[in-house]
């Protein structure tokens, strides 16, 4: 096992999209982990990065390393999962999709994402955090992390027209979030 020297450690940094973020290469990011998200196209990218709550990019050293794209309820956004979670839960705040670069994995970097998300959710009225994770095709990986950050799941849906199998998934922040159910 190698040691480094702190001067050695890698340096981690966010920044907000809103603060001009690139999306040319957080599309890059999405479209080469597309097995385990959906496609997108750059306007669709656009769409969503002008409508989301929580919008960061972390990057490694300097380099782009992953993103964090995550909407609130009022949000018009017709994504089949999103409207499942909108359908039962009234104050949350929805992952519609983290990812990491292959070169950044294993680096703590979806972690540090989401305790970030987690402060900035202490600002908003959400009660909860939402997201859906791929049972089939699998996605072990984003299933063993969701469950190590305490997300559960509370249901499991098909989408596009058959083909995926999601499980629907919670993370309480506190005990309001018993009471953002419809």
């Amino acid at each position: 096992m190698a040691i480094l020297a702190l001067s050695q450690m890698p340096t981690l940094t966010f920044r907000d999209h809103a603060d001009g973020g690139d999306l040319d290469a957080v599309l890059a990011m999405n479209q080469a982990d597309v097995s385990h998200l959906s496609g997108l196209t750059a306007a669709s990218l656009e769409r969503l990065a002008r409508s989301a709550a929580y919008f960061r990019i972390a990057q490694l050293d300097g380099r782009d390393a992953g993103f964090l794209l995550v909407l609130s309820p009022e949000t018009s956004y017709e994504s089949d999962n999103f409207q499942w979670f909108k359908q039962r839960y009234a104050r949350f705040l929805y992952v519609d999709r983290v990812v990491v670069a292959p070169h950044a994995r294993r680096e703590g970097i979806a972690s540090r994402l989401y305790e970030d998300l987690e402060i900035y959710a202490g600002s908003t009225d959400a009660s909860l955090i939402a997201c859906e994770i791929n049972l089939r095709p699998a996605n072990p990986g984003s299933v063993a992390f969701h469950e190590r950050r305490g997300f559960v799941e509370v249901g499991t849906q098909e989408t596009e027209h058959g083909t995926k199998t999601v499980s629907m998934r919670i993370k309480s922040l506190g005990a309001s979030a018993r009471r953002s159910l419809r």
